[in-house]
C-alpha cells in the first residue's frame, strides 16, 4: 500500500466492482479476495505497481513474493522464492491503442439464425473466419 496514490484506476477498471478506496487512507484495496477473478486487470492498469499479487503454485513457489512492474506494452513478472531464487518473466499486454476497440455495443443485433445458433455472438468475425467447423456427433449406434 505504500506505493498507492489512490489514482483509483484500478477501481475504475476492476470488472468485479472489488476494488475499492479506503476512505480513511486515500488507498486501494480488495474489498472481497474471495470474489476476485485473477485477471490481473488492476495490476495491469496501476501505473504505481502498488497491487499485490497472489502467486499459484503452476508458477510461484510456496513462501513465495510477487512484484510487478508495468511498462506501456508490457508486465514484468518478479517471483522470489523463500530460498532466495528469483524468476522473472516478461508478457505483452497490448497490441492496440487504448480505447480502439470498438464496443460490443456498437454491433449490429445478431441475426435471428445466429441467436439460436451455438456460437457466441460475432464469433466467426473475431477469429476471422467465413463460420466454424461442424463437428457430426458421435451418437451411439442403435442397439437390437
Amino acid at each position: 500500500m505504500d506505493k498507492c496514490k489512490g489514482c483509483m484506476e484500478c477501481v475504475r477498471l476492476c470488472p468485479s466492482d472489488i476494488m475499492h478506496i479506503d476512505p480513511r487512507l486515500g488507498k486501494a484495496f480488495n474489498i472481497e479476495p474471495s470474489m476476485c477473478w485473477e485477471c490481473f486487470t488492476c495490476v495491469k492498469g496501476c501505473p504505481e505497481a502498488a497491487v499485490d499479487v497472489r502467486g499459484y503454485a503452476d508458477f510461484a513457489p510456496f513462501g513465495h513474493h510477487v512484484t510487478q512492474q508495468r511498462a506501456a506494452d508490457r508486465i514484468a513478472w518478479r517471483i522470489e522464492s523463500r530460498g532466495g531464487s528469483v524468476r522473472e518473466f516478461v508478457f505483452p499486454i497490448r497490441t492496440t491503442p487504448w480505447d480502439s476497440i470498438a464496443s460490443p455495443a456498437t454491433a449490429p443485433p445478431p441475426t435471428t439464425e445466429a441467436a439460436h445458433g451455438e456460437l457466441l455472438s460475432f464469433e466467426p468475425d473475431y477469429l476471422a473466419v467465413e463460420a466454424l467447423p461442424t463437428i457430426p456427433s458421435k451418437r451411439a449406434a442403435p442397439t437390437s
